[in-house]
């Protein structure tokens, strides 16, 4: 009985709300088709793909491609220049756009605006455009650097052909191009602070080195916390057009330049193995899931109210 009073209940309930259930229906429909329907896919993980045999066809090979993967030299060069970037760029990235966040509040109003577009800008231009930008200062023959170092009397660098500075040039041009995005995030969080908290601890005598470190950082905690989370749920997976189109692609470069997922287009362009880049594909996302579970776990135990769920 209590089954058929709550159908009834949830019939009554549908019934009543079908215009919302018909406003939702093209998301929902949309989310099916593009997001869940392709998760059939991971299958070709599991197989040796052939496109004549289709996705049902094709043979059967267990975990082949993961253990090809995994037993070849370049699985743990990949897998370690991935997370060695990525938690470059979370801990450079999150300290700086703070401190930017923190120096855009404090600026006259006239400068403001100024300030915002020329950090924003580097956001909206693609990776094409910044690699160009990038060999206009790294190329040997007619590069700024070189033509400095010429200047000065040094001998020019070799700069795609020396894997040593490139971490160094991955991590600045990273930096450049995305801190001011995630600078606006934060500057709208400091936005959002009760101006009350500064007026009553102005009135208390406190300064601004005082107000930024116990009123605006602790206050900007749970979003750095969100962004966090998120941003290691994401540690595993690199920016392809950065680690591509950056470095340009070149082989003397892969030691310091090369990651997952330059790896697995490499694969598919060169091999044409789709099975093993779906299983790296597949590892990718398992491993990320986890540490995002794992971290908001973590987050949970130390703060409660920080963590997502």
């Amino acid at each position: 009985m209590r089954i058929l009073s709550w159908a009834r209940a949830e019939w009554k309930h549908g019934r009543r709300n079908r215009e919302l259930f018909m406003l939702a229906l093209p998301a929902v429909t949309f989310k099916l088709i593009f997001n869940y329907l392709p998760l059939v896919g991971l299958i070709i993980a599991f197989k040796k793909y052939n496109f004549a045999k289709g996705l049902w066809g094709s043979d059967w090979v267990g975990w082949d491609n993961f253990r090809f993967f995994f037993q070849s030299d370049t699985a743990f060069r990949i897998t370690r220049n991935t997370i060695l970037y990525n938690g470059a760029f979370i801990v450079l990235g999150t300290v700086i756009a703070i401190a930017f966040a923190i120096m855009m509040n404090e600026i006259g109003r006239r400068w403001l605006k100024i300030h915002q577009t020329v950090m924003f800008l580097p956001y909206f231009l693609s990776w094409v455009v910044v690699s160009y930008v990038t060999m206009g200062f790294l190329d040997h023959k007619s590069g700024f650097l070189n033509q400095l170092l010429t200047f000065f009397g040094q001998d020019p660098v070799r700069w795609y052909e020396t894997s040593a500075y490139w971490p160094v040039i991955i991590i600045l041009v990273y930096l450049w191009k995305s801190v001011g995005f995630s600078t606006l995030i934060y500057y709208a969080g400091i936005l959002g602070i009760d101006s009350s908290y500064y007026e009553a601890a102005r009135i208390d005598g406190a300064g601004k080195m005082q107000m930024i470190r116990h009123i605006t950082i602790p206050l900007l905690t749970p979003l750095v916390v969100i962004l966090f989370i998120v941003a290691v749920g994401n540690i595993f997976r690199a920016d392809f057009g950065l680690f591509y189109f950056i470095p340009n692609d070149v082989g003397f470069l892969y030691g310091a330049t090369d990651v997952i997922d330059t790896y697995v287009y490499r694969s598919l362009r060169v091999v044409g193995d789709i099975g093993m880049s779906t299983a790296v594909g597949l590892y990718q996302s398992v491993v990320g899931f986890a540490l995002v579970l794992t971290t908001n776990y973590i987050i949970k135990k130390i703060n409660s109210d920080n963590a997502l769920w």
